[in-house]
């Protein structure tokens, strides 16, 4: 688990450093459990989503989000549909194939917040489905941010 644990920092260092320049976030998500919580533009509206989450049991989400604006709506407010693998860490290693929907607004100043929905199947540990994770989402963005707005 200690290994698991540090082979996560050192590639979660190496990934900030690559995108210091970036517009990525980090903060926390909290709901069902708490989660840190992070965002990293591959492109203006993709990016990869990271969460390491600590309840009974210590599991780790990536996700790969589509953003997407509101016609009309609010330079700072995004939608995004995700997927992406989820591994857990409790008796063993367990695997589930997991989405992400949610809806968040990034303020003037550097904060984002915004709430999920991560429903999972797990591939391991009897096939089960698991539709209750929902999360309040709070991160504090380095750089302007992407505002996404709907081309006319």
């Amino acid at each position: 688990m200690k290994k698991v644990l540090i082979i996560t920092i050192i590639a979660l260092a190496f990934v900030l450093n690559a995108n210091a320049q970036s517009n990525w976030e980090l903060g926390g998500r909290f709901g069902n459990d708490f989660a840190l919580d992070m965002t990293i533009p591959l492109a203006k509206t993709p990016r990869l989503h990271g969460a390491l989450n600590f309840d009974n049991n210590i599991s780790m989400g990536a996700y790969f989000d589509w953003m997407f604006a509101l016609e009309d709506g609010p330079s700072g407010f995004k939608l995004y549909p995700g997927v992406g693998p989820e591994l857990y860490f409790n008796n063993g290693l367990d695997v589930a194939a997991a989405g992400d929907f949610g809806m968040e607004y990034s303020f003037d100043f550097p904060l984002t917040i915004g709430f999920d929905w991560r429903p999972h199947f797990m591939l391991t540990n009897k096939m089960k489905f698991n539709s209750n994770n929902w999360g309040l989402i709070a991160r504090f963005r380095f750089g302007k941010g992407v505002k996404l707005v709907k081309a006319n």
